[in-house]
């Protein structure tokens, strides 16, 4: 399981650095204006519209595979199984956590010693 984590964490993480890249190399809506004034864009490898589709396109399936990888990561994270401890360990913190002492109804009726109380006064 541990290596099936390591595998789907360096697929998100070059997914993510994909996304960034394609984000940072696209153009925005107003960059295509300066294609039809002959900014040279439409001798390029793909066309004036063509690098524009293939870039969209390449990042729409990257940030699929990102959700995906993201999804799959909180998955495997959360249904981890405990490798180390026993089963006791946890019945003894939960007991622990709860270490409410019961006033007994006897320990409650016994008179209280009046010289006692005078000790704990401070002069």
């Amino acid at each position: 399981m541990n290596y099936l984590f390591s595998v789907v964490l360096v697929v998100h993480i070059l997914a993510a650095l994909g996304v960034i890249g394609l984000v940072l190399l696209q153009h925005g809506k107003g960059a295509d204006m300066g294609a039809a004034f002959g900014s040279g864009a439409s001798g390029s490898l793909f066309g004036a519209t063509g690098a524009a589709n293939f870039l969209s396109r390449t990042t729409a399936v990257l940030a699929a595979v990102f959700f995906v990888t993201s999804l799959s990561l909180a998955y495997i994270a959360s249904n981890k199984p405990k490798t180390t401890g026993s089963v006791m360990q946890d019945a003894v913190k939960s007991e622990a956590a709860s270490t409410t002492v019961p006033v007994s109804s006897e320990a409650a009726k016994a008179p209280v010693d009046a010289d006692s109380k005078a000790k704990d006064i401070p002069r």
